[in-house]
């Protein structure tokens, strides 16, 4: 699904992200850990075409994302609130998205149906725009849009951040059951180690932009982690 080459990122000559070389096969979880300045949210940026790498490239189904637009159309992200449009409220912005991308009434009549419980009654029908909302239900609205198309590749930056327990919990499940479709396939970043390795089958670990560990997860792995951290 993805393959990464010779990609590396650097300001003003301080090299923030070197990857040599990472493949993540198609229908896998993919997790990501790392200190603040680690790199984890340049490398989503430069997945997604947000910034231009240094050297090196990106390709999504062989195609390089600085030259191509078709892997954006079964791709869905949330990073950060500069993906929302903060000036509409959720209805708005979720029906925006669904004309943009050809979905019918009854298919968003379908996704507020699945999204129901995620939302707890704390997004639609209140009649306030994004901006207004608390910073953890803008962020559910952002997953949710995420998610909204049934993407196959699904792209998500400290998803569990802002969220209340109950939300996570949620949240959890949601992104369990979009690992069930083996077409599906899910990067994740997250400084919460127990939830990433819950969700996640792989996990790298970045340190100053580098790769220093990249392991299958098991039943010790949160143990693992924890103990790298601590040191």
């Amino acid at each position: 699904m993805i393959d990464v080459k010779d990609l590396s990122k650097a300001y003003h000559g301080n090299v923030v992200l070197n990857i040599p070389s990472l493949n993540i096969s198609s229908g896998e979880s993919f997790g990501l850990v790392g200190n603040n300045g680690a790199g984890k949210t340049t490398f989503f940026r430069l997945i997604l075409d947000l910034i231009r790498p240094t050297s090196g490239a990106v390709f999504i189904q062989s195609e390089n994302v600085m030259g191509s637009v078709s892997w954006k159309r079964f791709t869905g992200s949330y990073l950060d609130e500069g993906f929302l449009i903060d000036f509409l409220t959720p209805e708005e912005y979720f029906e925006f998205l669904a004309d943009i991308n050809g979905l019918s009434k009854g298919d968003v009549k379908e996704f507020y149906a699945i999204y129901e419980e995620f939302f707890n009654n704390e997004v639609l029908a209140k009649k306030k725009f994004i901006r207004e909302l608390s910073s953890g239900n803008q962020k559910k609205v952002g997953i949710a849009a995420a998610l909204m198309t049934k993407p196959e590749l699904v792209i998500l930056d400290e998803p569990f951040n802002s969220l209340d327990p109950t939300t996570q919990i949620r949240l959890t499940k949601l992104l369990k059951n979009l690992q069930e479709d083996k077409n599906v396939t899910t990067l994740i970043s997250s400084h919460d180690l127990s939830h990433v390795t819950e969700v996640c089958e792989r996990i790298v670990v970045l340190e100053t932009g580098d790769i220093v560990q990249d392991i299958k997860t098991t039943s010790t792995t949160l143990k693992e982690l924890e103990k790298y951290f601590s040191v």
